[in-house]
């Protein structure tokens, strides 16, 4: 298979060296994971599924983008959608930048640590706000938590999680 001229030029080998320590946060999710899904419907059902995600370098390793789809393929998709982070030293933190196409499904957050922990926080497209947090961080998993609220003071509500799990390449 050839890649495209437009994939070779969004794609890289790694991080440049004077970002290696910056990129440290999101670097170690590259790579590809299997997942397990669970969605805490609105109507207080649970749907679960399986589903996929693949994390690399982009745009001469200054950004990380990653691909999640849901489920594996190739059955038909419900979510296909990518995520841009691009670190900022300004702010000591990642523009998250999400899209869903399929779903029109959009958000945008500011990343950082917490302690061991990854935490998102911003806005969807539908007005919530949004927080996504990556816990139970090893080399060979993760536990993601998708929460949103309608206001500041209101609780956070979790409504996915993903139990992720590396691919052996």
């Amino acid at each position: 298979m050839t890649i495209s001229p437009f994939l070779a030029a969004l794609g890289s080998e790694g991080q440049p060296a004077d970002r290696a320590k910056d990129m440290d946060l999101y670097g170690w999710l590259i790579g590809s994971w299997e997942m397990e899904t669970v969605h805490y419907r609105d109507d207080g059902t649970i749907e679960k599924s399986d589903g996929e995600c693949h994390f690399g370098w982009v745009l001469e390793g200054r950004a990380i983008q990653d691909v999640w789809i849901r489920p594996k393929r190739p059955a038909p998709s419900t979510m296909y959608g990518t995520t841009l982070r691009v670190f900022d030293p300004g702010i000591d933190g990642w523009h998250i930048i999400w899209s869903d196409p399929l779903n029109q499904d959009y958000s945008r957050q500011i990343g950082r640590a917490e302690g061991k922990d990854i935490v998102q926080i911003g806005d969807d497209s539908r007005g919530l706000q949004a927080r996504w947090r990556f816990t139970e961080i090893t080399a060979d998993s993760f536990h993601w938590i998708g929460e949103e609220r309608a206001a500041e003071n209101d609780p956070w509500c979790v409504t996915y999680e993903h139990f992720a799990r590396r691919m052996n390449s």
